[in-house]
């Protein structure tokens, strides 16, 4: 098996899936007030994904373990699509909700698609190969939002024929996607479970939040005050991450009248700079300032960054409080996964990230309800409120020493 060429196909399979996930992220709103969706129904239709990928990740680690990394991609892609085809056709709050949920069920690639990784790399190569995937994360998430602002447009709808549904060609198109995956995982991608070794391999930690693993894992790592108290952060900033997802494109098109086509030139916006930062700024950065310093300071700008979105008047304010957002949390989110791995033994850093994987992923359930409820309170306060929250996490730093 040539490594290199796995590796590449790797990378294209999870770029691919999460370019349909951009296309989808900035249009959910918006197509659930379709059919009169209040915020915090919004917010639910973002929460029910990453609970069922949360539910569902650990089971689909496992059968890759047993049966094998193809068979696992193969279904979860396919699954995609139809989750997006679903998404297309959906003519109701409950067939998108569907959809939804059927979309994190299936979401069980990223996670594959990272053990396939450990299994053909060694331990020196490992972080580099793991640095692909978050590489396809940044750039899926840069391709994805402009590719739904096009799509978006009517005339596209109508030059496919596709009547008033403007939102059936991107999450057709989508599907589109999450096929082209399926076929290279078929026709490209050998399996590895039985090239790998079992015994010596370091896994992915698949202990989900639901399981007594997981809590007593978390409650051994509570002996630690720092690390408690980092993954406690590490919580507090996937919430606040995620709140976004629900509450920002609310705020655009409620209080500033944005379209679809700007919401997710927006998100494209944040996902560049992303891509910009984490794809290799920071590593200069952090030999200057540290780790800590750089975490403080991301924290800062982020926790800024929510704070100023509600005061903007007009999308070229916007744009700016939302690059201070995207800076910060560009900065905060490596420095703190990389100082939480420094707080483990090497032997034990795999079941540290598994556990710190997990409360980051409840983050991601907790945050676009949060985000909803707080929105239909009031337009600020998802905003503000979630702004303390991650400002919380700059005391965290400036506790910590060099």
């Amino acid at each position: 098996m040539n490594k290199k060429s796995a590796l590449f196909t790797v990378f294209l399979v999870v770029l691919i899936d999460l370019m349909g996930f951009g296309i989808v992220l900035p249009l959910l709103p918006f197509y659930a007030s379709e059919f009169q969706a209040s915020a915090v129904t919004i917010g639910l239709l973002y929460s029910v994904y990453s609970l069922a990928q949360l539910v569902f990740s650990p089971f689909w680690g496992s059968l890759s373990d047993r049966f094998g990394r193809r068979p696992i991609m193969l279904l979860s892609t396919l699954g995609s699509a139809l989750s997006y085809v679903l998404f297309a056709l959906s003519h109701s709050l409950a067939l998108l909700l569907v959809s939804r949920v059927l979309a994190g069920i299936m979401g069980g690639n990223i996670s594959t698609a990272q053990a396939y990784v450990a299994d053909v790399t060694t331990h020196e190569e490992r972080t580099k190969g793991m640095g692909l995937i978050g590489a396809a994360f940044g750039i899926g998430f840069v391709i994805g939002p402009a590719i739904s602002a096009v799509l978006i447009h009517s005339s596209v709808a109508d030059f496919f024929h596709m009547g008033q549904n403007k939102y059936a060609v991107p999450g057709f198109f989508a599907a589109f996607l999450s096929t082209v995956s399926f076929f290279l995982v078929l026709t490209r991608l050998p399996e590895t479970v039985k090239l790998s070794q079992s015994s010596d391999a370091e896994r992915i930690v698949r202990a989900g939040i639901f399981t007594r693993k997981f809590w007593r894992s978390l409650s051994k790592k509570n002996k630690d005050s720092v690390l408690t108290a980092l993954l406690i952060s590490l919580l507090l900033i996937s919430v606040g991450h995620s709140a976004l997802y629900s509450a920002f494109p609310l705020f655009c098109s409620r209080q500033l009248g944005l379209t679809t086509e700007n919401v997710g030139i927006l998100f494209a916006i944040m996902g560049l700079i992303a891509v910009f930062i984490q794809g290799g700024l920071i590593r200069m950065l952090e030999k200057t300032f540290g780790e800590r310093k750089l975490f403080v300071a991301g924290s800062l700008l982020m926790a800024l960054g929510l704070a100023l979105i509600p005061l903007a008047r007009n999308i070229q304010t916007l744009s700016l409080y939302l690059a201070v957002l995207a800076v910060g949390g560009s900065l905060n989110g490596p420095t703190l996964n990389s100082l939480i791995s420094k707080h483990s033994q090497p032997s034990g850093i795999g079941a540290l990230m598994g556990t710190a994987q997990g409360l980051s992923a409840l983050g991601r359930v907790i945050g676009p309800t949060w985000g909803g409820i707080l929105f239909g309170i009031g337009f600020r306060l998802p905003f503000m409120i979630t702004a303390l929250v991650v400002f919380t996490t700059v005391w965290v730093g400036l506790s910590l020493r060099d």
